[in-house]
């Protein structure tokens, strides 16, 4: 990940979803007093429904004056895409800091590990990125053509979109649900006839259980889809898993990332990846844990390399 020069932040923005899988008002109060105990001031806003980390995060750098310079937020994927959609555009000198108060948190596990969030907030909050143990990183974005959506963790087809609406049915709540929903949708799933482009060259198609464009090694937290992606390297990853592998054998495989040495596995890199569904008929699709209910049958991404500032260890 490359290293670019910041300005102490001064002002923090503190995001915290209600809904999240872990939220908690105290874990809340905690980053609210650690944040303020080193900074000019420190805010809370507590999201009130989908979409709402994106509007406030906008209308807050968009203040004539006191606008925060660090967004901290609170939640699981989701809330940390939602604020990714509202900083990206207008970021100013804004940058990012992830707490993990969500279901998967893969967005902070990529960047600190297993590292406790106090610890890696107050290094954010005393390093200032010179010399110590944090640092700003610039990492890059997929932009999903269809929507303008950007793409922080990864986007996936097939079986993995598929169970987030069976999920809906459930009356379960966080990992426990979503394991639930993929080994139902898994059940007998069958692959839809998919192809995948990466910079103008068809690296699979016929049957496919999914294809993952990203992005960061982990989704749902614990699965190393892409055990190879790199946050910074001006590249996108794509890793199919095609009708070989059974729907159901993915989450086993994925967690030790022996998809890899599997035949019915293809991986690559490139700029630009499009992935269709060759019947015609909507390709199921998520990123960042998001149902994408408006596309059709195919979906672009393009990289948008370093278009992230976000904090992450001085050293991986």
């Amino acid at each position: 990940m490359a290293d670019t020069a910041a300005p102490a932040p001064t002002r923090a923005l503190v995001l915290g979803n209600p809904a999240s899988g872990s939220h908690s008002p105290e874990l809340v109060e905690e980053v609210r007093q650690l944040c303020a105990s080193y900074l000019e001031r420190a805010e809370v806003h507590l999201t009130t429904g989908p979409g709402d980390a994106t509007v406030a995060l906008r209308r807050a750098l968009q203040r004539p004056a006191g606008a925060p310079d660090l967004i901290v937020v609170i939640g699981g994927d989701g809330t940390v895409r939602e604020a990714v959609q509202g900083l990206v555009p207008v970021t100013g000198n804004a940058t990012l800091a992830v707490v993990p108060g969500g279901t998967g948190n893969s967005g902070y596990k990529m960047l600190w590990g297993e590292r406790p969030w106090s610890e890696s907030l107050k290094a954010i909050l005393t390093d200032n990125g010179i010399g110590g143990s944090a640092r700003l990183r610039r990492l890059d974005l997929a932009r999903l053509a269809e929507t303008r959506n950007y793409v922080y963790l990864g986007a996936c087809s097939g079986v993995i979109a598929d169970a987030l609406i069976t999920a809906r049915e459930l009356p379960l709540t966080g990992r426990e649900r979503y394991a639930r929903a993929f080994a139902d949708t898994a059940d007998g799933y069958v692959p839809y006839p998919g192809r995948v482009t990466v910079d103008g060259r068809v690296v699979h198609e016929g049957p496919t259980v999914l294809a993952n464009v990203g992005g960061g090694r982990y989704r749902g937290g614990r699965f190393q889809v892409l055990p190879d992606s790199l946050l910074d390297d001006g590249l996108l990853d794509v890793c199919v898993i095609g009708g070989e592998i059974a729907a159901a054998d993915v989450p086993g495989l994925t967690l030790r990332a022996a998809h890899m040495d599997h035949p019915g596995t293809v991986y690559a890199r490139g700029r630009r990846i499009t992935v269709e569904r060759t019947d015609g008929r909507r390709l199921p699709l998520e990123h960042d844990g998001e149902y994408q209910h408006g596309i059709g049958a195919s979906a672009t991404f393009e990289v948008l390399p370093g278009a992230l500032p976000v904090w992450a260890p001085a050293t991986p």
